[in-house]
């Protein structure tokens, strides 16, 4: 299967080769990018290239997609965004995402799930969108509710990191709640 990359008015969606292996380490190895992430600090380059392998290994395995997000103008890898927990024939995923702080509350980040949730929806056919957060994640909360995610719950103990467990928030958009590019062209 071909990898779907998609562009946006600024973006670039990607798949994530090992040539973005620097990029994702200035995003992982800066604690204010993984404080919500739910993995602890990278400490070396080896820790990206291989975090590459994995993302390789999941869509390989059809258990998720993962995007680079590149900034067009810029020519620049900020982050990545991609459906994890994938399961085809349940028709369902999980939305994750991070961004280099660089480029926080500039509407990148919105402007990226926009077209992952067009995808996963119009091309992929999916039901649901979950999505988890650390309980205190404003910003994530903030951006998945303007995208019309509602809250399910608290999930106890759900996320580890730094040697603690921490609840976790539970979000999901249904095919039925999200706006289709058809709709709104109406």
């Amino acid at each position: 299967m071909e990898f779907p990359s998609m562009a946006t008015d600024r973006l670039d969606l990607v798949q994530i080769e090992m040539k973005h292996a620097e990029a994702l380490f200035a995003n992982f190895s800066n604690p204010k990018v993984v404080a919500y992430y739910g993995m602890e600090v990278m400490t070396d380059l080896a820790q990206a290239e291989r975090l590459v392998s994995q993302f390789e290994d999941m869509q390989r395995g059809k258990r998720g997609l993962r995007w680079g997000i590149v900034v067009r103008k810029e020519n620049r890898f900020v982050g990545t965004i991609g459906l994890n927990q994938l399961s085809k024939g349940m028709r369902r995923a999980e939305i994750g995402f991070e961004i280099h702080p660089e480029f926080w509350q500039t509407g990148i980040t919105s402007e990226a799930l926009q077209a992952v949730l067009r995808y996963a929806f119009e091309e992929l056919n999916l039901h649901r969108m979950g999505a988890v957060t650390f309980l205190d994640n404003v910003a994530s909360i903030g951006l998945l509710k303007k995208h019309g995610f509602q809250e399910e719950g608290i999930l106890r103990g759900y996320l580890f990191q730094n040697g603690h467990s921490h609840d976790a928030r539970v979000f999901s958009l249904l095919d039925s709640e999200y706006p289709s590019s058809k709709e709104s062209a109406v």
